[in-house]
């Protein structure tokens, strides 16, 4: 959505041509160098079964791009050939998505569907040229048959059926007289090939099922191998540009366009591969993202917690950023994962040019100046943008807030609950007793007096006084570190933020097959907090800074007018990796984050949370045993879990990973059955997180026991041998399937020696196989890393 503080950017002009090459360039400046060169085609040709992702905006980017940079046409093509996962809303989401981004297909929108009796004639000729037969073997039989990567095919015993009996059953499949999975449609290839897309792949096969555009007129549907190359043939395509897990299709797709009889090669469609784009702690399977928004995890594909482009579009990315961000990734011909961080850097890059800045306070805390005159308001003007962001707009202000804006400062303000702290560290430079801060745009104060209230200790307020001589200028002979955000408690709005972080803990989300035991409770606090009065006019699509908080956007499905919702685009600093390096260091001793937004990051091993001012009981439990720093909120703040907590932590297991199936698990189950529903207390949770910890079942049995329990209480010991899911974790009693499947598989083993880490994967599979699934998955993986290393 364009507003007004969007238009004049220079990141939101019409994308122009790339400024970097790569190798699918250099590829169409070679064939132009010498004389081949044909006017570029392009397509762009998403499945309608889901909304687009950010590994798409790559893709997109890469295919629009080509065509503009050498004056040339890109399509958009929707491969709708599987009608049981496609829909309409698909198709809409992902034209919108595409125009989102800066491209347009002008009048080049095409449907495989458009090709159905086209791709149909292709077969039959196929089939009249001895190059395709119908197979009657079942879905399971034809992998059974097409052998493995050591060992040829066998070739269905329907292979040599005559070309009149597989045109005569070829016609009764597409008349709907046989039931699903009853035959195929297969190419007549080579049963030998080494490439097993080239082991009579299938092309056709029987769906009795409703299209969304064709509805009930078909009942065979072309699969992707086969509709994709003849579409790319049909529509005149040049470059037909897939990412590396295609790479082996090529074979497949030039013996199509061979098979049936298609212009000369220099003129046919040629594939090219690119490494798609993959990033840490970004889940990328659009049937994994489908299980969260059908399983109520998310609130739906534009989730702003969702790698798709609508969750990022709502999040507040703007489209020019993620431009940028393809452009730095660039093409590669090598598969890699880029840091999230880089994705970060570059949005906070292009947000700080568009966003003017405001005062909020997330978790307001009040302060009465006790010598301010009562009732007396003062009207300050504050910039609403910093002096480089001007001079690199060239002097103008942009946006709502043009120039500056006005601020009320009176005698009771709200500061941060979070920079205040009774007893800091030494290197504190927010409030404290007897401590002096700076309000930004305003005065110094100095705090004199806490309020706590009397049944509870927990602070209420604070007193301060202010230095009116001090407004602009350093108070004569003293020094003043720290500068706060504030708001005037009679004129500051109270507003929803919504404090959006990542959606998972893990760098790989997905890789162990349990996403939601990966999800981060972290990823979505809500908060009431306190704005500016200027926000007053916030218009749903709007981009703010709050200063010291991060970058903000209102809500453009929530907000109403006077009413915005700000939900948090990024933070302003990137501490996900700080803190990453910091816990590869000595242990730091506790201390305040650089921003508040900082504590409202999730617990994980690869990004540790840097600890803020806690209440009492919380710091206990985070002290004593050191738990993450929101795990310790929680609990201290919920009677029923911290009582769970107490038993399970007595059991010998981690205490972190108690507390957190506690606050996660624990808390869900206790929403639905209430405290006293729950037929299990805290010691059978402790002994489950420790029957975990000690790799007698794996992550996924953990879930399954718990399930048990909650229905009816129970051992978890007990239970893990009534449900035979104990994993093997004796290494003796493992080494013999490891050992028996190197010597079976010496050829992949040979393989991963010269290089192929990705072999790895099989390997621990096949081990798990051999001892009937029972195996532990880290065991194994350590068994063969220790084997394979020793040669």
């Amino acid at each position: 959505m364009a507003t007004s503080n969007e238009k004049p950017s220079r990141a939101d002009e019409a994308p122009g041509p790339g400024s970097s090459t790569n190798f699918i360039r250099d590829l169409i400046d070679a064939e132009r160098a010498a004389g081949r060169g044909r006017p570029v085609v392009t397509r762009f040709p998403p499945e309608p079964n889901g909304y687009l992702h950010i590994g798409h905006a790559k893709s997109i980017c890469l295919n629009f791009g080509l065509a503009r940079d050498y004056q040339g046409v890109c399509h958009l093509r929707f491969d709708d050939t599987n009608p049981t996962t496609e829909d309409v809303e698909y198709v809409a989401s992902i034209q919108r998505d595409v125009r989102w981004l800066g491209f347009d297909w002008g009048d080049k929108l095409f449907f495989a569907s458009d090709y159905y009796e086209r791709l149909h004639a292709y077969a039959v000729q196929l089939i009249e040229a001895g190059k395709a037969y119908v197979c009657s073997l079942s879905e399971e039989d034809i992998r059974k048959y097409r052998g493995t990567a050591f060992e040829p095919g066998t070739p269905s015993p329907y292979r040599d059926r005559s070309v009149e009996e597989n045109l005569d059953l070829f016609r009764r499949m597409r008349a709907g007289e046989f039931p699903d999975g009853a035959h195929v449609l297969r190419g007549k290839i080579d049963m030998a090939s080494p490439n097993l897309k080239m082991r009579d792949w299938p092309f056709y096969r029987i769906r009795h099922a409703h299209h969304y555009r064709t509805g009930d007129a078909w009942c065979i549907y072309p699969l992707y191998d086969f509709a994709h190359g003849l579409s790319d043939l049909i529509e005149g395509i040049t470059h037909s540009i897939c990412t590396l897990e295609f790479e082996n299709n090529r074979e497949l797709y030039d013996w199509i366009l061979e098979a049936v009889g298609a212009v000369r090669p220099a003129e046919r469609p040629h594939q090219h591969e690119f490494a798609r784009l993959e990033l840490t702690s970004v889940l990328t399977s659009k049937r994994k993202l489908l299980a969260l928004v059908e399983g109520g995890l998310v609130s739906g594909w534009d989730d702003p917690r969702m790698p798709t482009l609508a969750g990022l579009r709502r999040r507040g990315y703007p489209a020019s950023a993620l431009r940028d961000f393809c452009e730095r990734v660039g093409v590669a011909k090598n598969n890699s994962t880029v840091d999230f961080a880089l994705l970060e850097h570059v949005l906070r890059d292009d947000l700080n040019l568009r966003s003017p800045r405001v005062l909020a306070v997330l978790r307001p805390l009040e302060v009465v100046l006790t010598n301010w005159p009562e009732g007396e308001v003062e009207i300050l003007d504050a910039p609403s943008w910093p002096a480089d962001v001007l001079e690199a707009r060239g002097g103008a202000p942009l946006g709502p807030r043009e120039g500056s804006r006005s601020l009320p400062f009176s005698g009771v303000l709200h500061i941060d609950r979070d920079d205040f702290m009774v007893d800091p560290p030494r290197d504190w430079h927010r409030l404290a007793p007897g401590r002096e801060v700076r309000l930004r745009h305003a005065y110094v104060i100095r705090c004199d007096e806490v309020v706590t209230d009397a049944s509870t200790g927990e602070i209420t307020g604070l007193r301060c006084t202010v230095d009116r001589a001090t407004r602009g200028q350093e108070p004569l002979g003293r020094k003043v570190k720290g500068t706060l955000q504030w708001v005037s408690a009679a004129h500051a709005l109270t507003a929803e933020v919504r404090l959006y972080d990542r959606l998972f803990t893990s760098d790989a989300p997905g890789s162990s097959g349990e996403v939601v035991a990966e999800l981060s409770p972290a990823s979505l606090l809500t908060v009431q907090a306190r704005v500016e009065p200027s926000l007053l006019g916030a218009r749903p699509g709007e981009h703010y800074q709050f200063e010291r908080l991060g970058f903000f956007f209102v809500d453009p499905v929530d907000s109403r007018d006077g009413h915005p919702v700000f939900n948090r685009t990024v933070a302003l600093k990137d501490t996900w990796a700080k803190l990453a390096r910091v816990e590869a260091g000595p242990a730091p001793r506790a201390a305040a984050p650089a921003a508040p937004a900082a504590s409202d990051r999730p617990q994980t091993a690869a990004a540790p949370r840097v600890e803020v001012a806690l209440s009492t009981e919380a710091a206990r439990l985070r002290d004593a045993h050191g738990l993450a720093a929101e795990d310790a909120r929680i609990l201290a703040g919920d009677a029923a879990l911290l009582g769970f907590f107490a038993q399970a932590v007595a059991v010998p297991a981690g205490a972190r990973a108690t507390a957190n199936w506690v606050v996660n698990e624990v808390g869900r189950a206790l929403k639905t059955a209430g405290a006293e529903g729950l037929p299990f207390g805290g010691a059978a949770v402790g002994e489950l997180v420790a029957l975990l910890e000690a790799g007698t079942i794996s992550g996924k049995g953990a879930k399954d026991v718990f399930a048990e329990m909650v229905k009816g209480g129970g051992s978890p010991r007990a239970i893990v041998q009534r449900l035979g899911i104990e994993q093997i974790s004796d290494a003796s009693a493992v080494e013999a399937a490891v050992d028996a499947t190197l010597a079976e598989n010496a050829p992949m083993v040979a393989r991963y020696r010269a290089g192929n880490a990705n072999l790895l994967g099989a390997l621990v599979g096949l081990v798990i196989k051999k001892t009937g699934g029972k195996a532990s998955p880290k065991l194994v993986n350590e068994l063969l890393r220790q084997r394979l290393a020793a040669g």
